[in-house]
C-alpha cells in the first residue's frame, strides 16, 4: 500500500531535478511564440520555457496542456523505448521488437509491425521530411528500412555501415539524413538515391545525438558517451569545434533551435544547458542553465532564518543552494578545492587540487555579507573548508591543524563542525579525538579542548549553545563532554549505554539529541545535564535528525526507510511512515512549514508540507505495533487520478453568515442615487426632430393609412396605477426573508434597506401596516448586528491577547 501523507506530513514537491539520461523534446507554442523544452524525470516530465530555462512503459500517456491525461494507449507487452508523434498517429517500440502504430484519437491500433530480433533489432527512427506515410527503421545490426505505415509495405532495405545504428536524424536537406552508429560514426546518406554524401569519425565513442543548425551556418553537432560535443562543418567536411565536458555523464539529447544560433542539451547528470554560438570560431557559450546534483546529496540544511533556501552537499563534490520560492534564486557555490585560482584556469574535471565530497557542514548567517559563513568536512580529509554563500563561492580558508605537520599519512579526518551563533567562531571534532576553534574572519587557530585530546575516539559530534557559554561534545568513548567555551575547561562527563553516531543540539531549547549505534535515541537537557528521553524504534542506522523550530518535536530517519517524529514533551512517537529509499539527510524549516529531505540514489531534494499548519490534526501516541505506511516521495509520481472541480453551494451552512460576493460598485452609490441624477441630468430638454421621417410607418391594407401613435391599455393602466403600498410590502418581505437566513448579509444590511426606509420614508410612515413591518426589521437588523459585532469583538481580544502575551 502507498499513501501520499501521514498525520503530520504530506509530500509537497521536489526540488534540484531536471533531468535524466532520456532525450529532452523541443516543441514550438504557436500561440506564445516561444520554444518550450520538455524533459523526463522519474515518472513525470518537466517543462521549461527555452527563453529562461528558469516515460518509458509499458502503458504510453499522451498529455494535453501538459497537465491532463487524455489518451491512454495500452497494447504493449514489453517497456516502451521509443516515441515518435506521427501526424495523427503515435508510432512506438518497446523491448521485445514489437512496433505498434495508434491512432491518436480513437486509441485503435492501426498498424502493428513484429521484427525479429536476431535480424532487425529497432535501436532508432524518423519520419523523413516529405515523404508521405513514411518512417525509417534503423537497426542494432546496422540496416535500414523504409516503410510506408499506411500501404503496410517495405519499401527499400539499406545494408547499413556494419555498426548499430544509434541516432537517425534529418538533415536541413530533403532526402537527406544523418545517421549516428555505435562505432562513432557519422554518415550523412541521401536514402533516395541511397548515397552516402560525407562520413565523420568521432573518436568519444557511440553517437548519441546528432542536430544540425538552420539559421545559415553549415553545422553539426554530435554527442558522445563521456559528455563532450563535436562540431562538424558540413561544408568542409571535417571538425571545427570541440565543446569537451558538456556534461559530465553521456549526452541524452541536443538540438538547435530553429533559425537561432541556440544549442539545448541535457544529460544523466541532471543538467539541462542552453549555449549560443555568437563567437568567433564556432565556439559554444554556456548561455543559461538549470543544473542539480549529479551525485546524490549528502547533507542537507536550511541556510537562514527564512526557510527559503536549502544549502545541499552532494558526492559530486558540490555545494548548492535550492531556492523553495523559484528555481531562479538557485546557486552552485562550486566544487571544493585547495587552490581556488588553478581550479578557475583548468576547470574542475581536470583539477588535481579539487577536494572529495563533503560529508557534513554547518552555516551562520549572522556575519556572513562580511565574512565566510560556511564550514564543511570532507570524506577522509583533515582540512575543513569555508564557503561565502553571498559570493557563491569556496572560501578564503582552509583549515587544519598544525598539531600533525600536514602529514597525510596519518589518516585523521575531520568529522564533526558547528559555527557559534554569532558566527565569529568555528568549532572543528576529528577522528583523532581532538577538537580545534577557529576564528572565521581571520582562519586562526583559536585553542583546543582537553589537555592532549577532548576524546579518546573519534568525535562523532560537537556543538556550541546559543550563548557562546559551552560546548558539548560526543565521542566513540561512548561518553558525553560538556566544555566552557571560552576557558576550554571540562565542566561535566555523562556515560552513554552506547557508542553515539551523531548528535544535534537545539539552541533554543537547550534539548541536546544523540543518536546511539544501537538504534535509540537520547534527549539531554543542557540545563540540568541529565537525560530526560529516551526512544527506540528505529532497526536501522539513525542517518540524521532535525527539531521542529519551537523544539516540541524531533524528526528523525535510518535506514530502515522510516521516517519517525517523536514529541518530546509527552515522550512518544507521534508519527510514522516508511519512504522506498532511505532518508540520509533531514531538516526542518525554521518556519516550520516544510520537512525537506535527502535519500539513498536521489538527485533530488524533496519538501513535506507540515499539515498542522493547515488544518486540525490530532496527535496521540503510536502504538508499539503500528504498522507505517509506504508513501511515495513527491514529485516522482504520475497523478493519473483526475482533479475534481470543487463547486462551493451557494450557502456553506444556513447559521452562517454568507455575502453576496456583489463588486463594490453595484451597491455603494445606491446611497447616493438623488445626487447621481442630478449629476446625469441632461443640460438642455429634448428638441423636436426638424422634418418628419422618410419612413413613415403605415397600416396594411387596400388604402393606405398612416399608424397613430399607441396608447397603453386599460391593463397596462390599471397595473401602472396600482397600490404602491402593496410593492413596499413585498419589499420587506424580502428582506426579513433574506435576513434570517444570513444571506447577502453586507447587501441588505448595508443598502437595500436602508435605502428602502430613505427613499420612502414619508410614505411608511402614514401607512400603518407599513409601520409595522418597518420597526420589525429594524429589531431584527440590530438584533443580528448585536450578535455578530459580539464575534467581531471576541475574536479582536483573543488576537491581541495571542500577539501581547508571553505563551
Amino acid at each position: 500500500f502507498a499513501g501520499e501523507n501521514t498525520a503530520i506530513f504530506s509530500g509537497f514537491r521536489a526540488l534540484g531535478l531536471y533531468s535524466n539520461h532520456l532525450a529532452h523534446v523541443l516543441r514550438f507554442h504557436k500561440k506564445h511564440r516561444e520554444f518550450y523544452v520538455l524533459t523526463a524525470v522519474g515518472q513525470c516530465f518537466h517543462t521549461y520555457n527555452v527563453s529562461k530555462v528558469s516515460t518509458s512503459d509499458v502503458i504510453i500517456y499522451v498529455f494535453a496542456s501538459f497537465i491532463q491525461v487524455v489518451h491512454t494507449y495500452t497494447g504493449h507487452q514489453g517497456d516502451v523505448h521509443l516515441l515518435l508523434p506521427f501526424g495523427d498517429h503515435l508510432i512506438s517500440v518497446d523491448k521485445d521488437n514489437v512496433v505498434i502504430i495508434w491512432d491518436v484519437e480513437s486509441e485503435d491500433t492501426y498498424l502493428q509491425i513484429s521484427y525479429d530480433k536476431a535480424s532487425f533489432e529497432v535501436s532508432a527512427l524518423m519520419h523523413p521530411s516529405t515523404y508521405l506515410n513514411k518512417i525509417l527503421f534503423g537497426s542494432s545490426q546496422g540496416s535500414l528500412q523504409l516503410w510506408n505505415i499506411k500501404s503496410n509495405k517495405l519499401l527499400f532495405t539499406f545494408p547499413g555501415w556494419a555498426s548499430a545504428v544509434t541516432v537517425l536524424q534529418q538533415t536541413p536537406a530533403v532526402d537527406v539524413v544523418g545517421v549516428g552508429l555505435a562505432s562513432g560514426q557519422i554518415i550523412i546518406h541521401n536514402i533516395r538515391c541511397n548515397e552516402t554524401l560525407m562520413k565523420f569519425q568521432q573518436d568519444w565513442g557511440p553517437v548519441t545525438a546528432l542536430s544540425f543548425r538552420t539559421d545559415g551556418h553549415p553545422i553539426m553537432a554530435s554527442g558522445s558517451p563521456i559528455g563532450h560535443i563535436g562540431l562538424w562543418d558540413l561544408e568542409e567536411k571535417k571538425l571545427v569545434s570541440q565543446m569537451r565536458d558538456a556534461h559530465t555523464t553521456a549526452i541524452a539529447g541536443l538540438t538547435f533551435l530553429q533559425n537561432e544560433p541556440l544549442l539545448i542539451t541535457n544529460g544523466a547528470d541532471n543538467a539541462i544547458r542552453v549555449w549560443i554560438f555568437d563567437v568567433a570560431g564556432g565556439d559554444g557559450r554556456l548561455l543559461r542553465h538549470r543544473t542539480g546534483h549529479s551525485a546524490p546529496p549528502t547533507k542537507i540544511k536550511h541556510n537562514d532564518q527564512s526557510g527559503l533556501n536549502i544549502l545541499s552537499a552532494g558526492q559530486d563534490g558540490t555545494l548548492q543552494s535550492f531556492s523553495t520560492v523559484h528555481e531562479r534564486f538557485n546557486k552552485s557555490l562550486g566544487h571544493g578545492t585547495l587552490n581556488k585560482t588553478r581550479a578557475k584556469k583548468k576547470g574542475v574535471t581536470h583539477d588535481t587540487a579539487k577536494l572529495p565530497a563533503i560529508t557534513t557542514f554547518a552555516s551562520e548567517t549572522a556575519r556572513q555579507s562580511d565574512w565566510d559563513g560556511i564550514i564543511a568536512c570532507h570524506r577522509g580529509f583533515l582540512v575543513t573548508t569555508t564557503w561565502n554563500y553571498q559570493k557563491g563561492s569556496i572560501g578564503a580558508h582552509k583549515l587544519e591543524p598544525e598539531r600533525f605537520n600536514k602529514n597525510r599519512s596519518l589518516n585523521v579526518h575531520a568529522t564533526a563542525v558547528d559555527i557559534t551563533s554569532c558566527g565569529n567562531f568555528a568549532v572543528i571534532a576529528l577522528s583523532s579525538g581532538h577538537i580545534d576553534v577557529y576564528n572565521m574572519q581571520s582562519g586562526f587557530h583559536r585553542g583546543h579542548y582537553g589537555k592532549d585530546k577532548a576524546h579518546a575516539g573519534p568525535v562523532r559530534g560537537v556543538s556550541v549553545d546559543a550563548l557562546n557559554q559551552l560546548t558539548v561534545s560526543v565521542g566513540a568513548d561512548r561518553l558525553l563532554k560538556i566544555w566552557r567555551f571560552k576557558s576550554k575547561e571540562l565542566l561535566h562527563t555523562h556515560s552513554l549505554p552506547a557508542a553515539p553516531a551523531s548528535s544535534l543540539l537545539h539552541r533554543d531549547s537547550g534539548m541536546l539529541a544523540i543518536a546511539l549505534d544501537d538504534f535509540t535515541i537520547q534527549i539531554l537537557d543542557m540545563e540540568t545535564r541529565r537525560a530526560v528521553r529516551r526512544f527506540s524504534g528505529h532497526r536501522g542506522q539513525i542517518n540524521d535528525m532535525t527539531f521542529s523550530p519551537d523544539g516540541r518535536w524531533l524528526i528523525t530517519a535510518s535506514m530502515d526507510c522510516a521516517i519517525r517524529t517523536w514529541d518530546l514533551p509527552s515522550g512518544s512517537l507521534v508519527d510514522c511512515f516508511l519512504v522506498d529509499a532511505a532518508a540520509v539527510s533531514l531538516s526542518m524549516s525554521p518556519t516550520g512549514n516544510f520537512l525537506a529531505s535527502s535519500h539513498v540514489d536521489g538527485l533530488g531534494i524533496y519538501l513535506w508540507s507540515n499539515n498542522t499548519l493547515c488544518s486540525m490534526v490530532s496527535l496521540r501516541p503510536l502504538s508499539a505495533d503500528y504498522e507505517p505506511t509506504v508513501i511515495m516521495l513527491p514529485g516522482t509520481y504520475a497523478d493519473s487520478s483526475e482533479m475534481l472541480e470543487y463547486i462551493s453551494p451557494a450557502q456553506l451552512d444556513e447559521h452562517l453568515v454568507t455575502l453576496s460576493l456583489l463588486p463594490d460598485s453595484r451597491w455603494k452609490n445606491l446611497l447616493h442615487l438623488d445626487i447621481i441624477k442630478k449629476k446625469n441630468k441632461p443640460k438642455e430638454p429634448p428638441k423636436l426632430p426638424k422634418a418628419a421621417p422618410f419612413f413613415i410607418p403605415t397600416i396594411p391594407g387596400l388604402v393606405p393609412q398612416f399608424a397613430l401613435p399607441t396608447t397603453p391599455s386599460e391593463d397596462q393602466v390599471n397595473a401602472l396605477d396600482s397600490d404602491p403600498a402593496e410593492y413596499l410590502l413585498l419589499g420587506i418581505y424580502y428582506c426579513v426573508c433574506v435576513l434570517k437566513r444570513w444571506r447577502s448579509f453586507e447587501f441588505l444590511t448595508l443598502n437595500n434597506v436602508m435605502l428602502l426606509f430613505q427613499l420612502h420614508l414619508r410614505f411608511i410612515a402614514d401607512q400603518p401596516e407599513l409601520m409595522e413591518e418597518a420597526e420589525s426589521v429594524s429589531a431584527h437588523l440590530e438584533e443580528t448586528w448585536m450578535s455578530m459585532q459580539t464575534l467581531l469583538n471576541q475574536n479582536i481580544c483573543l488576537l491581541s491577547y495571542i500577539k501581547s502575551a508571553l505563551l
